[in-house]
């Protein structure tokens, strides 16, 4: 058995784990990161051995993507035959040398390793120093017996696989290497090693294992107090609290022997109240979570202090008070940030064995861990699970913004789990214990939270009425965000804001992951040995990849926003959705909107306590509108819209009525034409609609009008849309292959009636339907569809009409809810107004093309010479037809077509979140058996 292969021994000659810092004064840091030499073999090479030629590669990174090997993406199988603690015979290996300098050889030398896949074996100036495990946690390794004074020589071997490769079955790309800051520490003799910082009631205390000098300071730098010993405590006279919305910060300075480590802490109480609130300081609070990978376009794992910093920054102007580390500890630097910027941390350990489901040929999604094949359930394994979540907590206790222990993912609950549960309550350090995998199997006193993933709104509404639950209720996992989407994130806000025990979730999660090959996005199944892949799962974030924002983005935005608002009777009521801010740190700003126009406003200052509601008497004009009145609320943090909120307003409504006289009308045996002053439009019989709509002797449609049920489908559809034969199936009703019938046409004055269906191919027809158009002198028309769905139609994707224009036509203007695409279940993050676009400037570059740019509540909408109006329709206007869309599996196999492409419709199926979450909600389903739907077009 090879080492890396024996259970029993995963480090060898590794320091025990210490709380991170970086130490000054007398201590010297040398940071590695930088250009290494580096040498890739196909398999695992005995060391010490001469390397003749070396390439140069920068650290930290993956080797994946810096040439070496293929990227691989994996969400549940493991990358290799499940048979631990055993590997493949070809172990791939890459062997990385530095050299470094070290001018004084007093006191002690140490090597760090933040983060390396999978394993590492340390050599210094060609002889072994030691070996560890666990890709994400710290290790550290006391080289002071193999340096010299001058030059000294590092070699680090790094394994693709270990037998701690069965605990990291994460979903993410499969990388190696060194993906995190690796560096040299030189310290004085007898420094301090381990020290632990608690700050309860109004006391810091500070136990080192060593005697040292502590000095506390405020967040402006002044002194507090300072005491001397091993275990000292310092009072803070009203210490200032801790939160995620005012993250006061103390600093613990500790001095010893010329050495000087410096620590935040904070103040701050975790309780669960009677009512089964989450409670920071007293206060009920919700999570308004997400789940973060490390994950970077360039980098692979390896992300920058840069972009890590920027990855919170853009949670927090996104509102979001809360992360999840999934599904291990992230870069120190990662959790130093989360202090300082204010985020409540759920900080799980790196363990996850998801693909042990898998270990067997068709076995479903059980956990079944009365088997030994379980790594938690095999005692062999009980010692590796303590470790790695001792591991993480001794590093990472001192953060405050920690508020939770998570003992990892999807790896079942069993005996080792449960010896984690019972390690983590011995702490006794205030922190609540998550762990998703024993609620799941029932047994929820092994959590202090009821932690689930993916429930459905009327699932989680009962578990916020089951009694049995006796834990605040956390949703780990919710709204997965794939795609097009998410849909349903703020229906599970109200729910959250509906009963106490709710206590909040984090949405699966923050950005895509991909790699990028000439420009294009890739996922898994993109690459040469690719053996096993789950696609592009990975693209599955509430951000792009280069972390730019899709209206997903920004429904959760809304659904996490701070302030909520009711309107009725002239009284405008503004409800402080924060738990420690006073909303007259902000500027609330309220405007009068009528047609998409500003006609009133006005900017104050709101003096609204958290949790707390204030009333406001708007004094309103008597107002007339064409398309609608809003007042549209606003609350703005210099200058930025944190939060918006909109309501309709009572206006009289302003109709041009529909003319009496009729056009002139010449009928043939296949069409009828209409023509009046400016226009002329052409109807066919054998389609049953317009074959040509000519505005000023100008063409706006280039073939004939078509009623259909299909767009593309979105990864939130996946579950939906299924594969059998040749054909692209919705519920099993082939409708990406429709037919369209007209059984009848007849025209009586300016009315034409047509009878017709769709059907999809090799089925009866799903919609049987009427449709009466009625053209009056002026040119426009009035189209009023009756049908009925057939009854087994479970619900369509969409319904409406199709029109094929000229490119000249792509630019456009509509009145409805944007500037962003919304639907019927994602349009919270948009506002109701008056906007300009093109066909281009609706692309949403989608990793896997799919359905986009759709707009809701449409009451207007002019293209080309055409202007289309209505009560509430819903639009489309693309560069690229459904089938263009549907067909691409990547962004630079779609290419427009030289047409504008616009749909008209009754009603476009909500977006959900069905690619790992619950089936759509009924109420967003065009689920209808009876269906009417009117509007008008006219010329312009």
């Amino acid at each position: 058995m090879r080492i890396y292969e024996n259970l029993f021994k995963t480090s060898e000659n590794r320091l025990p784990q210490r709380a991170y810092y970086i130490p000054k004064g007398e201590s010297k840091f040398m940071l590695l990161n930088g250009d290494w030499r580096f040498r890739y073999f196909k398999r695992d090479i005995d060391l010490p051995e001469v390397i003749d030629s070396w390439d140069t590669v920068k650290v930290p990174s993956c080797w994946q993507m810096t040439g070496y090997e293929n990227p691989n993406y994996s969400n549940i199988n493991y990358p290799f035959p499940y048979d631990p603690p055993y590997l493949p015979d070809d172990n791939p290996c890459g062997v990385y040398e530095k050299d470094f300098e070290v001018t004084d050889l007093k006191g002690r030398v140490y090597y760090i390793l933040e983060g390396v896949s999978s394993c590492a074996f340390v050599y210094i100036n060609g002889e072994y120093v030691g070996f560890t495990e666990g890709s994400h946690l710290q290790a550290e390794f006391d080289i002071t017996p193999f340096v010299r004074t001058g030059k000294n020589t590092l070699r680090v071997k790094v394994l693709k696989w270990c037998v701690g490769s069965y605990l990291e079955d994460q979903d993410f790309f499969r990388m190696n290497g060194i993906f995190r800051d690796t560096y040299i520490l030189v310290r004085p003799e007898n420094h301090i090693g381990d020290v632990y910082v608690e700050a309860v009631g109004n006391t810091v205390t500070v136990t080192a294992d060593k005697q040292a000098e502590v000095t506390l300071f405020d967040m402006k730098g002044e002194k507090i107090g300072s005491a001397n010993g091993q275990k000292t405590e310092i009072a803070v006279d009203s210490p200032i609290l801790w939160n995620a919305e005012k993250p006061y910060l103390y600093t613990v300075r500790l001095c010893r022997a010329g050495e000087i480590i410096e620590l935040q802490t904070g103040f701050r109480t975790i309780e669960v109240s009677t009512k089964k609130e989450l409670l920071i300081n007293g206060v009920p609070v919700k999570l308004h979570g997400v789940n973060h990978h490390d994950t970077s376009v360039s980098g692979g794992w390896y992300q920058t202090d840069e972009e890590i910093e920027s990855d919170l920054l853009l949670m927090k102007k996104l509102n979001i008070n809360c992360v999840r580390t999934s599904h291990y500890p992230p870069t120190p630097k990662f959790l130093e940030l989360c202090n300082k910027i204010g985020f409540y941390v759920v900080l799980e350990t790196d363990i996850e064995a998801h693909g042990v489901l898998r270990r067997k040929a068709n076995v479903g999604y059980l956990f079944d861990v009365e088997s030994e094949d379980w790594p938690g359930t095999n005692p062999d394994w009980l010692a590796e699970h303590l470790e790695r979540m001792e591991r993480a907590v001794k590093r990472d206790r001192n953060h405050p913004s920690i508020i939770m222990w998570s003992t990892g993912n999807e790896s079942g609950h069993a005996p080792n789990h449960k010896a984690m549960v019972e390690y983590l309550r011995g702490l006794g350090d205030m922190r609540l214990v998550h762990c998703e995998d024993a609620c799941r199997k029932g047994e929820n006193d092994w959590s202090d939270v009821y932690s689930r993933m993916y429930p459905a709104l009327s699932e989680l509404e009962a578990f916020a009425k089951d009694d049995a639950i006796k834990t605040p209720v956390f949703l780990c996992e919710y709204s997965h965000a794939m795609g097009n989407g998410p849909g349903d994130v703020y229906d599970y806000n109200q729910l959250f804001d509906k009963y106490d025990k709710l206590i909040g979730g984090c949405v699966w999660e923050w950005a895509d992951h991909t790699v990028v090959v000439d420009g294009v996005q890739k996922y898994g199944g993109d690459f040469e040995g690719e053996l096993t892949h789950d696609g592009n799962f990975c693209c599955d974030g509430m951000v792009f990849a280069n972390r730019s924002l899709k209206a997903g983005s920004l429904e959760v935005k809304t659904a996490y926003q701070p302030m909520k608002t009711t309107y009725e009777n002239n009284i405008l009521s503004v409800k402080n959705r924060l738990d420690f801010t006073n909303l007259d740190e902000y500027d609330f700003k309220y405007s009068v909107e009528v047609d998409g126009k500003t006609v009133s406003e006005k900017t104050e200052t709101l003096n609204v306590a958290p949790h707390e509601s204030a009333d406001l008497n708007i004094e309103l004009p008597e107002i007339k509108a064409s398309l609608g009145a809003f007042i549209t609320c606003r609350l703005l943090k210099d200058g930025e819209c944190v939060a918006h909120t909109q309501h309709e307003l009572s206006a009289e409504k302003t109709v041009t009525e529909f003319k009496t006289e009729k056009p002139e009308i010449t009928e043939t045996e296949g069409e009828i034409t209409f023509s009046g002053k400016g226009f002329r439009y052409v109807f066919s019989k054998q389609y049953g609609n317009f074959t040509s709509m000519k505005v000023e002797g100008r063409e706006n449609i280039l073939a004939p009008v078509k009623l259909t049920a299909w767009r593309a489908p979105t990864d939130n559809d996946r579950n939906v849309k299924v594969f059998w034969g040749n054909y692209n199936i919705w519920q099993g009703e082939n409708l990406d292959c429709q037919f369209s019938k007209v059984y009848s046409v007849s025209l009586e004055d300016n009315v034409v009636t047509v009878s017709g269906s769709l059907a999809g191919v090799s089925r009866k027809p799903c919609f049987r339907y009427t449709l009466k158009i009625t053209v009056d002198g002026a040119g426009r028309v009035r189209y009023g569809l009756v049908g009925t769905v057939a009854q087994e139609i479970i619900w369509l994707p969409r319904l409406g009409f199709e029109f094929l224009m000229p490119h000249s036509s792509s630019g456009f203007t509509y009145y409805g809810y944007g500037p962003e695409e919304s639907y019927c279940d994602m349009h919270h993050g948009s506002l109701m107004g008056l906007y300009s676009s093109t066909a281009k400037n609706e692309y949403v570059n989608y990793v896997r093309p799919q359905e986009h740019g759709n707009h809701f509540g449409v009451r207007l909408l002019g293209i080309g010479g055409l202007e289309f109006s209505g009560k509430g329709f819903e639009c489309n206007v693309s560069s690229f037809s459904s089938e263009t869309l549907e067909k691409a599996e990547h962004t630079d196999e779609l290419a427009p077509d030289g047409n504008t492409h616009l749909r008209i419709d009754y009603k476009v199926s909500g977006l959900g979140s069905n690619s790992c979450g619950p089936q759509l909600i009924e109420k967003y389903r065009l689920d209808e058996k009876e269906i009417e739907f009117k509007f008008e077009i006219r010329p312009r």
